[in-house]
């Protein structure tokens, strides 16, 4: 994904959409943030969460860990508009805003990166991650979930399949973008190149919570509109064929609707590495 898409249109979506992004989420939270404070130094005086977006997970592991430093580096000056205001009341926590490359550079020695789904869009990242390794303090750790394949992920398979008429073929690419990283022999060839030591995955299933409240439906469809394979297939269609594109949607998300909610599978990986 560009960067100028998340310091500008896509940034600004997520930042809009922070509450409904986070609740995607939920369902991964516990076993993450569980990953990332087993494996954090206790010690650590620096931690930088990479990608930080609307400040989730930096909010959660500041709180977890009072004595650390937890700095949250973002493109997108809108979703840390939002990351600040939800961490005001957090005394050990800052935002940044711009590359994870450079912001490191100011805060070495780090003792750790964490990151929730952030670190699949850099355009060289080997290059990144080796400038992550440069400002790591020795045996620091490097901790980040990301997608499985996008086939594992039907809130995304399925959904790019019913906007496109089944045109749109639903292949995995290591392009930047959300499932960059689902081959995880790719990854660990790019960590170890950067100078990281890395352990296998661990592949961890949950569910991605996309809609919810009296119109389920609704809420899952205006929330795909803006976010995710739809809403880029559903900006770009022409005035004549979107109507049918919508309600092949709205039929798919029926089909997993459950009560008052709307659930999808959804799939990751937990990764863990050692600055070498």
């Amino acid at each position: 994904m560009d960067t100028i898409e998340w310091t500008g249109p896509v940034g600004d979506a997520w930042a809009s959409e922070w509450h409904r992004t986070d609740r995607s989420f939920s369902g991964l939270d516990p076993a993450l943030n569980r990953h990332l404070l087993d494996h954090l130094p206790e010690r650590a005086d620096r931690i930088v969460d990479i990608g930080c977006g609307a400040g989730s997970t930096a909010i959660a592991i500041a709180q977890a860990r009072p004595q650390t430093r937890v700095i949250g580096i973002d493109l997108s000056a809108a979703l840390l508009d939002v990351a600040r205001s939800r961490g005001n009341a957090v005394a050990n926590l800052d935002f940044r805003h711009g590359s994870a490359e450079r912001a490191v550079a100011e805060l070495a020695p780090v003792d750790g990166y964490i990151s929730r789904h952030g670190v699949m869009f850099f355009g060289d990242p080997v290059a990144a991650f080796t400038a992550l390794r440069a400002s790591a303090a020795p045996g620091a750790p490097l901790l980040f979930s990301c997608f499985r394949s996008i086939a594992s992920n039907p809130w995304a398979s399925e959904l790019a399949a019913a906007s496109s008429g089944g045109a749109a073929p639903v292949t995995d690419s290591t392009d930047p973008g959300p499932f960059a990283f689902a081959d995880a022999e790719y990854v660990e060839r790019i960590l170890t190149a950067a100078g990281w030591r890395p352990t296998s995955p661990r592949a961890i299933d949950y569910v991605y919570h996309a809609g919810a409240g009296p119109d389920p439906v609704g809420d899952a469809f205006s929330f795909f509109a803006r976010i995710g394979p739809a809403a880029r297939l559903l900006r770009v269609a022409s005035e004549a064929d979107r109507p049918a594109m919508a309600e092949r949607v709205r039929s798919l998300l029926e089909r997993h609707r459950t009560g008052d909610t709307i659930d999808f599978p959804a799939a990751a990986w937990l990764w863990y590495a050692i600055a070498a």
